[in-house]
Order: C-alpha cells, then sequence, then structure tokens
C-alpha cells in the first residue's frame, strides 16, 4: 500500500483533532439502576455531552440527575419515561414487585424540574408516564443546537 502526502496530511490532521465525546441515546428501555449510575458517572465524569434522539425510559432518565444538564440536549425525536422502581423479575419468580426504596432513590437524583412534571403527572406508578417532544420535555432539557 502507498502512502501519498496528502493521505498522510490526512491521517495527521485526523489525528490532531479532538474528538467530540457524547453518548447517543435512540432506544433505552432501562435495566438496573446501578449500572445506569456507573455509566453516567463516567459520562459526566469525561465531560461527555448527551443527544438523547430516542427512547430514554425507566433507569435511562438516571441521566437527568448524574450529568450536568447544560450537557444533555434533546432532538424531535426523544422521549422520556417514568415509573417506580421494582426488583429483578429473577428473585421474584417473574413478578413484578415495587420497590419504594428503589424509587425513592430514583427519586433523589432527578432535578426539580423532572419531579414536578412527574407530581404534576400524578406521581410515580406501575404505568410508564412518557415525555415526548414538546414545550412539557423543554421545560425540563433544551433542544439540541445545531452545532451538536
Amino acid at each position: 500500500m502507498r502512502i501519498t502526502s496528502l493521505s498522510l496530511l490526512l491521517l495527521t490532521l485526523a489525528a490532531a483533532t479532538p474528538a467530540r465525546a457524547e453518548l447517543h441515546i435512540t432506544r433505552d428501555h432501562g435495566g438496573y439502576v446501578e449500572e445506569y449510575k456507573a455509566k453516567y458517572k463516567r459520562v459526566r465524569d469525561k465531560g461527555e455531552r448527551v443527544i438523547i434522539d430516542g427512547i430514554c425510559n425507566s433507569a435511562c432518565t438516571l441521566v437527568l440527575g448524574i450529568v450536568p444538564m447544560n450537557k444533555i440536549c434533546v432532538t424531535p425525536k426523544a422521549s422520556l419515561g417514568f415509573h417506580q422502581a421494582y426488583y429483578d423479575k429473577a428473585f421474584t419468580f417473574g413478578i413484578k414487585v415495587t420497590s419504594s426504596e428503589g424509587t425513592s432513590d430514583l427519586m433523589s437524583y432527578y432535578p426539580d424540574t423532572v419531579k414536578d412534571w412527574i407530581r404534576r403527572n400524578g406521581g410515580l406508578t406501575t404505568e410508564m408516564k412518557k415525555i415526548k417532544n414538546g414545550t412539557d420535555l423543554w421545560k425540563i432539557i433544551d433542544p439540541c443546537p445545531e452545532e451538536w
């Protein structure tokens, strides 16, 4: 393989350009709370940006309480989903058993704007409560600027 001067110049420029670190959320239905806490703390500590560009449900929403809000934005495809925490069904014989302690823990992470929306919409229940793109979502998270 022959490396031309132009190729060498392009490789040098690419190596010298800082990477734009960002987490792009497109279809995240949640999972184990402790795993999400650790993940978002790493994102926060690295100073990464988060673009919510689709579904962010359940434990995924912890991003709102761990990563600084000025590092998070939403696209027109974004939606957030909130519900009560529940125990791993592997330990409850497949039955969904809610955890008041886990739910309190989730709520403790959310910024006031999220807590206010949850309260105005009847509090956390076993049913998923969603915020879709629009003014309710924009009161919580800024739309992504074009340069992101």
